[in-house]
Protein backbone atom coordinates (compact mmCIF):
# COMPACT_ATOMS: atom_id res chain seq x y z
CA UNK A 1 0.00 0.00 0.00
CA UNK A 2 1.53 3.40 -1.17
CA UNK A 3 1.86 6.52 1.56
CA UNK A 4 -1.21 8.34 -0.14
CA UNK A 5 -3.50 4.95 -0.01
CA UNK A 6 -2.31 4.79 3.81
CA UNK A 7 -2.78 7.92 4.44
CA UNK A 8 -6.63 8.00 3.15
CA UNK A 9 -7.31 5.04 5.11
CA UNK A 10 -6.46 6.69 8.47
CA UNK A 11 -8.43 9.45 7.48
CA UNK A 12 -11.38 7.11 6.76
CA UNK A 13 -10.39 5.47 9.87
CA UNK A 14 -10.46 8.93 12.18
CA UNK A 15 -13.11 10.94 10.30
CA UNK A 16 -15.61 8.35 8.96
CA UNK A 17 -17.57 8.22 5.21
CA UNK A 18 -18.16 11.85 5.09
CA UNK A 19 -14.50 13.76 5.96
CA UNK A 20 -14.30 15.35 2.00
CA UNK A 21 -18.48 15.26 0.89
CA UNK A 22 -18.18 11.82 -0.60
CA UNK A 23 -22.01 11.35 -1.05
CA UNK A 24 -21.46 8.27 -3.21
CA UNK A 25 -19.53 6.78 -0.05
CA UNK A 26 -22.55 7.72 2.45
CA UNK A 27 -24.82 5.40 -0.05
CA UNK A 28 -23.74 2.33 2.13
CA UNK A 29 -24.76 2.63 5.99
CA UNK A 30 -22.38 0.73 8.53
CA UNK A 31 -26.27 -0.30 9.23
CA UNK A 32 -26.29 -2.00 6.20
CA UNK A 33 -26.77 -6.06 6.21
CA UNK A 34 -24.00 -6.47 3.76
CA UNK A 35 -21.30 -4.44 5.92
CA UNK A 36 -19.37 -6.93 7.89
CA UNK A 37 -19.90 -6.38 11.87
CA UNK A 38 -17.02 -8.00 12.78
CA UNK A 39 -14.79 -6.19 10.84
CA UNK A 40 -16.72 -2.94 12.62
CA UNK A 41 -15.64 -4.06 15.95
CA UNK A 42 -12.42 -4.65 14.52
CA UNK A 43 -12.12 -8.52 14.77
CA UNK A 44 -12.97 -10.21 11.58
CA UNK A 45 -10.95 -13.27 11.36
CA UNK A 46 -10.49 -12.58 7.86
CA UNK A 47 -8.60 -9.33 8.73
CA UNK A 48 -6.58 -10.83 11.83
CA UNK A 49 -5.31 -14.07 9.77
CA UNK A 50 -4.22 -12.29 7.03
CA UNK A 51 -1.31 -13.33 5.27
CA UNK A 52 -0.83 -16.50 7.43
CA UNK A 53 -0.89 -20.07 6.56
CA UNK A 54 -4.42 -19.94 7.07
CA UNK A 55 -5.42 -16.78 5.12
CA UNK A 56 -9.27 -16.72 4.68
CA UNK A 57 -8.90 -14.34 1.45
CA UNK A 58 -11.44 -11.64 0.63
CA UNK A 59 -14.50 -11.44 3.69
CA UNK A 60 -17.91 -11.79 1.44
CA UNK A 61 -18.90 -8.76 3.24
CA UNK A 62 -17.84 -4.73 3.13
CA UNK A 63 -14.99 -3.57 5.00
CA UNK A 64 -14.57 -0.65 4.93
CA UNK A 65 -12.18 1.75 7.36
CA UNK A 66 -14.35 5.04 7.28
CA UNK A 67 -18.15 3.17 8.49
CA UNK A 68 -16.20 1.68 11.36
CA UNK A 69 -15.35 5.30 12.19
CA UNK A 70 -19.15 6.07 11.79
CA UNK A 71 -20.01 3.12 13.63
CA UNK A 72 -17.97 4.21 16.61
CA UNK A 73 -18.88 7.74 16.66
CA UNK A 74 -22.75 6.09 16.97
CA UNK A 75 -22.33 3.35 18.97
CA UNK A 76 -21.01 6.64 22.11
CA UNK A 77 -25.23 7.68 21.56
CA UNK A 78 -26.66 4.30 21.30
CA UNK A 79 -26.40 0.76 21.69
CA UNK A 80 -26.77 -1.08 18.30
CA UNK A 81 -26.08 -4.08 19.52
CA UNK A 82 -24.01 -5.44 16.87
CA UNK A 83 -22.09 -7.81 19.66
CA UNK A 84 -24.52 -10.36 18.21
CA UNK A 85 -24.12 -10.59 15.19
CA UNK A 86 -20.28 -10.77 15.76
CA UNK A 87 -20.44 -13.28 18.32
CA UNK A 88 -22.33 -15.19 15.89
CA UNK A 89 -19.95 -15.12 13.63
CA UNK A 90 -16.19 -15.73 15.64
CA UNK A 91 -18.53 -18.58 17.18
CA UNK A 92 -19.19 -20.54 13.75
CA UNK A 93 -15.47 -19.40 13.10
CA UNK A 94 -13.92 -21.20 16.21
CA UNK A 95 -16.51 -24.26 16.07
CA UNK A 96 -14.82 -24.93 12.45
CA UNK A 97 -11.41 -24.58 13.64
CA UNK A 98 -12.45 -26.64 16.80
CA UNK A 99 -13.34 -29.47 14.14
CA UNK A 100 -10.30 -28.93 12.21
CA UNK A 101 -8.51 -29.84 15.44
CA UNK A 102 -10.31 -33.13 16.33
CA UNK A 103 -9.74 -34.34 12.73
CA UNK A 104 -6.13 -33.44 13.11
CA UNK A 105 -6.04 -35.31 16.94
CA UNK A 106 -7.88 -38.43 14.74
CA UNK A 107 -5.50 -38.37 12.01
CA UNK A 108 -2.31 -38.46 14.46
CA UNK A 109 -3.74 -40.86 16.45
CA UNK A 110 -4.51 -43.35 13.54
CA UNK A 111 -0.74 -42.87 12.12
CA UNK A 112 1.28 -43.02 15.09
CA UNK A 113 2.53 -45.73 17.41
CA UNK A 114 0.26 -46.50 19.82
CA UNK A 115 2.08 -45.54 23.37
CA UNK A 116 0.74 -46.78 26.97
CA UNK A 117 -0.83 -43.98 29.25
CA UNK A 118 1.98 -43.42 31.12
CA UNK A 119 4.17 -42.77 28.74
CA UNK A 120 1.31 -40.91 26.78
CA UNK A 121 0.69 -38.69 30.32
CA UNK A 122 4.58 -38.45 30.55
CA UNK A 123 5.03 -37.62 26.69
CA UNK A 124 2.16 -34.66 27.62
CA UNK A 125 3.93 -33.00 30.15
CA UNK A 126 7.12 -32.54 28.44
CA UNK A 127 4.38 -30.97 25.38
CA UNK A 128 2.84 -28.81 28.40
CA UNK A 129 6.23 -27.26 29.22
CA UNK A 130 7.43 -26.19 25.37
CA UNK A 131 3.95 -24.78 25.01
CA UNK A 132 5.20 -22.65 28.32
CA UNK A 133 8.43 -21.93 26.93
CA UNK A 134 7.37 -20.74 23.86
CA UNK A 135 4.22 -18.49 24.85
CA UNK A 136 7.56 -16.62 27.42
CA UNK A 137 10.26 -16.31 25.08
CA UNK A 138 7.00 -14.95 22.52
CA UNK A 139 6.60 -12.80 25.59
CA UNK A 140 9.81 -11.53 26.13
CA UNK A 141 10.00 -11.10 22.13
CA UNK A 142 7.17 -8.66 22.61
CA UNK A 143 8.20 -6.90 25.75
CA UNK A 144 11.73 -6.56 24.39
CA UNK A 145 9.97 -4.83 21.11
CA UNK A 146 7.97 -2.28 23.41
CA UNK A 147 11.58 -1.61 24.97
CA UNK A 148 10.91 -3.05 28.24
CA UNK A 149 14.15 -4.64 28.70
CA UNK A 150 13.68 -4.94 32.59
CA UNK A 151 10.61 -6.99 32.15
CA UNK A 152 11.93 -9.09 29.28
CA UNK A 153 14.94 -10.40 31.37
CA UNK A 154 12.42 -12.12 33.72
CA UNK A 155 11.08 -13.60 31.66
CA UNK A 156 13.83 -14.75 30.59
CA UNK A 157 14.75 -16.02 34.08
CA UNK A 158 11.74 -18.19 33.79
CA UNK A 159 12.19 -19.50 31.02
CA UNK A 160 15.37 -21.01 32.28
CA UNK A 161 13.24 -22.50 35.15
CA UNK A 162 11.04 -24.03 32.61
CA UNK A 163 13.74 -25.35 30.68
CA UNK A 164 15.19 -27.11 33.75
CA UNK A 165 11.93 -28.61 34.47
CA UNK A 166 11.46 -29.99 30.50
CA UNK A 167 14.70 -31.82 31.26
CA UNK A 168 13.78 -33.57 33.53
CA UNK A 169 10.38 -34.13 31.79
CA UNK A 170 12.12 -35.29 29.08
CA UNK A 171 14.58 -37.74 30.81
CA UNK A 172 11.75 -39.53 32.27
CA UNK A 173 9.90 -39.73 29.15
CA UNK A 174 13.07 -41.11 27.82
CA UNK A 175 13.70 -43.81 30.22
CA UNK A 176 10.21 -45.10 30.23
CA UNK A 177 10.18 -46.25 26.48
CA UNK A 178 12.73 -48.03 24.03
CA UNK A 179 15.67 -45.43 22.83
CA UNK A 180 13.90 -46.42 19.21
CA UNK A 181 10.49 -45.50 19.90
CA UNK A 182 11.62 -42.17 21.93
CA UNK A 183 13.55 -40.74 18.62
CA UNK A 184 10.21 -40.84 16.91
CA UNK A 185 8.91 -37.73 16.49
CA UNK A 186 5.26 -37.41 18.48
CA UNK A 187 3.77 -34.69 16.76
CA UNK A 188 1.05 -32.88 19.32
CA UNK A 189 -2.10 -30.50 17.93
CA UNK A 190 -2.22 -27.18 19.37
CA UNK A 191 -5.41 -26.49 20.81
CA UNK A 192 -5.39 -23.06 20.30
CA UNK A 193 -4.54 -22.52 16.35
CA UNK A 194 -4.47 -26.32 15.03
CA UNK A 195 -0.98 -26.68 14.17
CA UNK A 196 1.28 -29.46 14.83
CA UNK A 197 3.67 -29.11 17.27
CA UNK A 198 6.79 -31.66 17.97
CA UNK A 199 8.13 -33.47 21.24
CA UNK A 200 11.73 -32.28 20.39
CA UNK A 201 10.84 -29.18 18.49
CA UNK A 202 13.89 -26.61 19.68
CA UNK A 203 13.27 -23.37 21.34
CA UNK A 204 13.47 -21.33 18.43
CA UNK A 205 10.71 -23.26 16.68
CA UNK A 206 8.27 -22.96 19.98
CA UNK A 207 9.08 -19.14 20.02
CA UNK A 208 8.32 -18.92 16.35
CA UNK A 209 5.24 -20.84 16.63
CA UNK A 210 3.72 -19.90 19.75
CA UNK A 211 5.04 -15.96 18.91
CA UNK A 212 3.80 -15.97 15.29
CA UNK A 213 0.86 -14.45 13.72
CA UNK A 214 -1.21 -17.53 13.43
CA UNK A 215 -1.41 -18.59 17.16
CA UNK A 216 -1.77 -14.81 18.44
CA UNK A 217 -4.00 -14.72 15.38
CA UNK A 218 -6.26 -17.31 17.26
CA UNK A 219 -5.71 -16.27 20.46
CA UNK A 220 -6.70 -12.48 19.93
CA UNK A 221 -10.14 -13.92 17.88
CA UNK A 222 -10.77 -16.26 21.21
CA UNK A 223 -9.87 -13.55 23.78
CA UNK A 224 -12.32 -11.08 21.40
CA UNK A 225 -14.92 -13.67 21.69
CA UNK A 226 -14.95 -14.30 24.96
CA UNK A 227 -14.59 -10.23 25.13
CA UNK A 228 -18.14 -9.86 23.07
CA UNK A 229 -20.10 -12.94 25.56
CA UNK A 230 -19.17 -10.70 28.36
CA UNK A 231 -19.89 -7.34 26.93
CA UNK A 232 -22.93 -8.77 25.39
CA UNK A 233 -24.08 -10.65 28.77
CA UNK A 234 -23.37 -7.06 30.07
CA UNK A 235 -25.47 -5.08 28.04
CA UNK A 236 -28.49 -7.29 28.12
CA UNK A 237 -28.31 -6.92 31.94
CA UNK A 238 -27.82 -3.33 31.94
CA UNK A 239 -31.28 -3.67 29.39
CA UNK A 240 -32.74 -5.63 31.61
CA UNK A 241 -32.42 -3.91 34.69
CA UNK A 242 -33.25 -0.68 32.28
CA UNK A 243 -36.48 -2.41 31.38
CA UNK A 244 -37.00 -3.50 34.78
CA UNK A 245 -36.81 -0.08 35.84
CA UNK A 246 -39.13 1.09 33.63
CA UNK A 247 -41.52 -1.55 34.18
CA UNK A 248 -41.40 -0.25 37.90
CA UNK A 249 -41.76 3.43 37.04
CA UNK A 250 -44.77 2.57 35.09
CA UNK A 251 -45.75 0.16 38.12
CA UNK A 252 -44.98 3.26 40.00
CA UNK A 253 -47.21 5.43 37.67
CA UNK A 254 -49.96 3.30 37.65
CA UNK A 255 -50.48 2.89 40.87
CA UNK A 256 -49.98 6.83 41.53
CA UNK A 257 -52.49 7.12 39.02
CA UNK A 258 -54.89 4.58 40.87
CA UNK A 259 -54.05 6.57 44.31
CA UNK A 260 -54.89 9.82 42.03
CA UNK A 261 -57.84 8.34 40.88
CA UNK A 262 -58.93 6.20 44.23
CA UNK A 263 -58.51 9.84 45.77
CA UNK A 264 -60.46 11.27 43.17
CA UNK A 265 -63.15 8.37 43.56
CA UNK A 266 -62.98 9.17 46.94
CA UNK A 267 -63.14 12.74 46.69
CA UNK A 268 -66.47 12.56 44.38
CA UNK A 269 -67.63 9.93 46.47
CA UNK A 270 -67.42 12.51 49.34
CA UNK A 271 -68.76 15.34 47.59
CA UNK A 272 -71.92 13.02 46.18
CA UNK A 273 -72.21 12.12 49.63
CA UNK A 274 -72.13 15.80 50.78
CA UNK A 275 -74.34 16.64 48.49
CA UNK A 276 -76.75 13.91 49.32
CA UNK A 277 -76.44 15.14 53.10
CA UNK A 278 -77.18 18.73 51.52
CA UNK A 279 -79.96 17.43 49.95
CA UNK A 280 -81.27 15.14 52.58
CA UNK A 281 -80.98 18.65 55.01
CA UNK A 282 -82.59 20.63 52.66
CA UNK A 283 -85.55 18.07 51.92
CA UNK A 284 -85.63 17.87 55.35
CA UNK A 285 -85.97 21.41 55.73
CA UNK A 286 -88.50 21.39 52.84
CA UNK A 287 -90.24 18.85 54.73
CA UNK A 288 -90.24 20.85 58.02
CA UNK A 289 -91.34 23.92 55.68
CA UNK A 290 -93.93 21.99 54.00
CA UNK A 291 -95.37 20.68 57.28
CA UNK A 292 -95.19 23.82 59.11
CA UNK A 293 -96.49 25.32 56.18
CA UNK A 294 -98.96 23.01 56.14
CA UNK A 295 -99.67 23.54 59.60
CA UNK A 296 -99.98 26.80 58.81
CA UNK A 297 -102.51 26.60 55.83
CA UNK A 298 -104.31 24.40 58.31
CA UNK A 299 -104.31 26.68 60.93
CA UNK A 300 -105.13 29.61 58.71
CA UNK A 301 -108.11 27.07 56.96
CA UNK A 302 -109.52 26.61 60.24
CA UNK A 303 -109.35 30.27 61.72
CA UNK A 304 -110.91 31.33 58.35
CA UNK A 305 -113.61 28.54 58.44
CA UNK A 306 -114.05 29.59 61.85
CA UNK A 307 -113.84 33.18 60.94
CA UNK A 308 -116.64 32.54 57.96
CA UNK A 309 -118.55 30.22 60.47
CA UNK A 310 -118.76 33.33 62.62
CA UNK A 311 -119.40 35.65 59.41
CA UNK A 312 -122.15 32.87 58.23
CA UNK A 313 -123.46 33.45 61.53
CA UNK A 314 -123.58 36.76 61.67
CA UNK A 315 -124.57 37.45 57.95
CA UNK A 316 -127.40 35.04 58.11
CA UNK A 317 -128.68 36.95 61.76
CA UNK A 318 -128.08 39.92 58.81
CA UNK A 319 -129.80 38.77 56.46
CA UNK A 320 -132.65 37.93 58.62
CA UNK A 321 -132.99 41.09 60.07
CA UNK A 322 -132.31 42.33 56.36
CA UNK A 323 -135.12 40.50 55.46
CA UNK A 324 -137.37 41.46 58.35
CA UNK A 325 -137.44 45.07 57.60
CA UNK A 326 -136.62 44.58 53.93
CA UNK A 327 -140.34 42.79 54.26
CA UNK A 328 -141.38 45.74 56.34
CA UNK A 329 -140.26 47.96 54.09
CA UNK A 330 -141.99 46.34 51.27
CA UNK A 331 -145.34 46.21 53.45
CA UNK A 332 -144.44 49.92 54.24
CA UNK A 333 -144.20 50.78 50.83
CA UNK A 334 -147.35 48.63 49.37
CA UNK A 335 -149.43 50.35 52.07
CA UNK A 336 -148.15 53.64 51.16
CA UNK A 337 -148.89 52.94 47.07
CA UNK A 338 -152.47 51.44 48.25
CA UNK A 339 -152.68 55.12 50.11
CA UNK A 340 -151.79 56.81 47.15
CA UNK A 341 -153.65 54.80 44.74
CA UNK A 342 -156.70 55.72 46.96
CA UNK A 343 -155.45 59.43 47.64
CA UNK A 344 -155.14 59.66 43.63
CA UNK A 345 -158.57 57.72 43.06
CA UNK A 346 -160.21 59.97 45.24
CA UNK A 347 -158.77 62.79 43.69
CA UNK A 348 -159.99 61.94 40.73
CA UNK A 349 -163.74 61.38 41.71
CA UNK A 350 -163.08 64.87 43.14
CA UNK A 351 -162.23 66.68 39.70
CA UNK A 352 -164.92 64.80 38.12
CA UNK A 353 -167.55 65.70 39.86
CA UNK A 354 -166.04 69.12 39.55
CA UNK A 355 -166.45 69.18 36.65
CA UNK A 356 -169.66 68.25 36.27
CA UNK A 357 -170.54 70.82 38.42
CA UNK A 358 -168.76 73.49 36.36
CA UNK A 359 -170.36 71.99 33.24
CA UNK A 360 -173.85 72.19 34.91
CA UNK A 361 -173.02 75.97 36.47
CA UNK A 362 -171.89 76.76 32.42
CA UNK A 363 -175.04 74.98 31.36
CA UNK A 364 -177.21 76.80 33.80
CA UNK A 365 -175.48 79.10 32.85
CA UNK A 366 -176.32 79.73 29.55
CA UNK A 367 -179.35 78.82 30.32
Amino acid sequence: MSAQAQMRALLDQLMGTARDGDETRQRVKFTDERVCKSHLLNCCPHDILSGTRMDLGECSKIHDLALRADYEIASKERDLFFELDAVDHLESFIADCDRRTELAKKRLAETQEEISAEVAAKAEKVHELNEEIGKLLAKAEQLGAEGNVDEAQKVLQEVEKVRSRKKDAEEEYRNSMPASSFQQQKLRVCEVCSAYLGLHDNDRRLADHFGGKLHLGFIQIREKLDQLKKTVVDKQEKRNQERLKRREEREKEERMKKRTRSRSREHRRSRSRDRRRRRSRSASRERRRSRSRSRDRERRRRHRSRSRSRSRGHRHSHEQSSRHKSSRDRERSSRDRSRERERDRRDGMNGRSDSRRTDDRDVAGDL
